[in-house]
């Protein structure tokens, strides 16, 4: 088990009951209470409110049980603010119609995440004993993988650089038995010139780490995840409250890594390739400057209007690999503009597709797993924003409309044989806690994807 995580433990028996509480079903719960337990949460003022929560004491003083408030209910992740609201000990959830079983025992996972590579993570944290039925092994598999993500945004980019992602792919490629191939350093220049011309300005040698696995028959499905370990902007140098947060920017390689890892682990019937280009985009004598044109993988010349707009750049390459065996699918992941954020907010990203059906089966599967995103439009008018007076394309539109839109758009002529692609736009962090996602690192979409794997893909 993963140590950033609370435990699940196997023996329910002298664990304590944790009864799950609606409008609707407080009036027959209150009434079924002993005495001096409807006093009690009388006294503390419980209401079955979203995340209220009342601590029944026993005769004795030893804790008898815990009434939860599901409110309406429509928080499916609800249960992940009770690992941090808890004393230590054993916990299970009692039979209800209103929870679901599995649902309750991934939130408590999620909630009781902690990161601690720099510090003690403090009192130990509750353990919950899963209602029968649950999946342990898969849910505990999702859990672990989203902790994994979770821990390399959260680490520092003085202890996370392209080689330290490398190394996090080739941990989780050993655990599965896929095989890993890197380009790094000089060597990029040739065949990837647009991660070569990102990475230069830094001591640190950017690379394209390329891990497969599965049947090479079986359907080909490729997770692209932008890999900016640190992100200075480059000579369009950021402000220093822009960089605060740049140690996220390679948060979309953490949640196609996260993908990556609950794919593999369930053993889906896929052929599944995970490319990451790496890079640290930092100012030196070697830094890329704006007006420069560069000539990419695909044979595009690429203008560059902002020195800042740089994981376009580095994914436009790694899109034009994967590209070329045309995959039945291919996603990419991207902490990838403020225009997104603007747009919807933190919590929930953009995605971008030409094909319908898939965009009708990615919103479903964020819905069904609490992983919720919303689509943008490929809006085709706005591609000669992009246009330049002496290459094929500047990689910004130069203006402060439809930024997100533009990017993606950018990306989209990189990839021209694969339909079915998924471009996500994502934040990578939880700017605050709520119930199973504390705040720092998130690895959003990574759960959607996966379900959306399974049901395409299920394990033979």
């Amino acid at each position: 088990m993963n140590q950033s995580l609370s435990r699940l433990v196997r023996d329910a028996g002298d664990a304590v009951p944790i009864t799950c509480v609606t409008p609707e079903s407080w009036p027959r719960i209150e009434a079924a209470l002993p005495g001096p337990q409807a006093a009690y949460a009388r006294a503390t003022d419980f209401a079955p409110k979203a995340g209220r929560i009342a601590l029944l004491p026993a005769a004795d003083g030893r804790l008898a049980g815990v009434l939860f408030g599901l409110g309406d209910g429509r928080d499916r992740l609800l249960a992940g603010k009770l690992p941090g609201a808890l004393p230590p000990g054993s916990y299970r959830f009692a039979p209800s119609e209103n929870v679901d079983p599995t649902d309750a025992a991934l939130a408590w996972l999620l909630g009781s995440y902690r990161f601690g590579r720099y510090r003690e993570a403090g009192a130990e944290r509750p353990a919950l004993a899963p209602s029968e039925g649950v999946d342990v092994e898969a849910v505990t598999r999702i859990a672990e993988a989203v902790a994994l993500g979770r821990d390399l945004v959260n680490t520092p980019a003085n202890d996370l650089g392209p080689a330290e992602i490398e190394a996090a792919i080739r941990a989780v490629a050993a655990r599965h038995g896929a095989d890993v191939a890197v380009v790094a350093g000089a060597d990029l220049a040739r065949d990837f010139p647009l991660v070569h011309t990102v990475g230069a300005s830094s001591p640190r040698a950017p690379r394209l780490i390329d891990l497969t696995w599965g049947p090479a028959d079986a359907p080909r499905v490729t997770l692209v995840g932008k890999g900016v370990a640190f992100d200075t902007g480059g000579l369009d140098i950021k402000p220093s409250s822009g960089m605060l947060l740049m140690k996220k920017d390679m948060g979309g390689s953490a949640a196609a890594l996260a993908a990556a890892d609950m794919v593999m682990g369930a053993g889906l019937n896929l052929r599944l390739r995970l490319i990451v280009p790496a890079v640290e985009n930092a100012v030196s004598g070697e830094a890329f400057r704006p007006g420069d044109v560069i000539r990419s993988r695909a044979g595009l010349t690429v203008e560059i209007g902002n020195t800042d707009a740089e994981g376009r750049l580095i994914l436009a390459d790694a899109l034009a690999l994967a590209d070329a065996e045309a995959p039945d699918l291919l996603v990419d992941f991207a902490t990838l503009t403020g225009a997104a954020r603007v747009a919807l907010g933190p919590d929930l990203p953009a995605f971008f597709t030409e094909d319908e059906a898939l965009a009708q089966a990615v919103s479903e599967a964020g819905l069904a797993v609490a992983d919720p995103v919303w689509r943008l439009p490929l809006h085709e008018p706005y591609a000669s924003l992009l246009d330049s007076k002496v290459a094929d394309l500047n990689n910004v539109s130069g203006g402060p409309f439809a930024g997100a839109i533009t990017a993606a758009l950018f990306l989209r002529r990189f990839a021209p044989a694969t339909r079915a692609h998924v471009h996500f736009d994502l934040y990578g962090w939880n700017p605050s806690t709520k119930p199973g996602r504390p705040e720092g690192g998130e690895v959003q979409t990574a759960r959607l994807v996966h379900a959306l794997l399974a049901r395409r893909y299920p394990k033979v």
